[in-house]
């Protein structure tokens, strides 16, 4: 049996981790499974994911304890081997990725999902100011050099638009995680 693997990315500021903790809270109890990410930045404002050093991290990288990593930001990223398990058990697995990852996760995973949550320019800026993770300067680059990425052929994708009220993109969000779940 295989499971589902639904990987939702966008920029920084879209509202990705609130999307998911909504998604997440309105579905417990549900055969949806929403995966952790592996960080080398302390946790806190409203992310949740499992805070590692640098060093804590190359050692989980180095024992195989990833099915997916990547760097950004000067930041590590991984998702831990359970993700496979969890797919063999017939599960589906939601998973709070980077577009630039995109491809290795497609060829690891070819029948992924994709979601791409976007918000409005504005939007972004002020959610990226308000977090206090960098300063003005490093959020005005990191807005500037927004690329827009492409999606190899035959991959569909799903864009949900989180510049409105959290809730409308969430229902929207769950809407499309139970249909891929088939749940009713």
């Amino acid at each position: 049996m295989t499971g589902r693997l639904i990987y939702v990315m966008g920029p920084s500021g879209a509202g990705k981790d609130s999307l998911l903790e909504f998604a997440r809270k309105h579905l417990m109890g549900e055969p949806i499974l929403f995966a952790h990410r592996y960080i080398t930045r302390p946790s806190g404002n409203g992310e949740a994911h499992v805070a590692l050093s640098v060093e804590e991290f190359a050692a989980r990288s180095v024992l195989g304890l990833f099915a997916l990593e990547w760097s950004s930001h000067s930041l590590r990223y991984g998702i831990g081997i359970e993700l496979d398990a969890w797919l063999a058990r017939g599960c589906t697995v939601v998973v709070n990725g980077s577009r630039q990852h995109l491809q290795h996760v497609l060829a690891r995973y070819p029948h992924t999902e994709v979601v791409h949550v976007d918000a409005a320019p504005h939007i972004l800026e002020a959610r990226l100011g308000a977090r206090a993770r960098e300063s003005a300067e490093q959020v005005a680059a990191r807005l500037a050099r927004r690329a827009p990425f492409s999606l190899p052929d035959g991959v569909r994708c799903t864009t949900i638009d989180n510049s409105g009220a959290l809730d409308e993109a969430g229902h929207e969000l769950i809407a499309f995680l139970k249909a891929e779940a088939d749940v009713q």
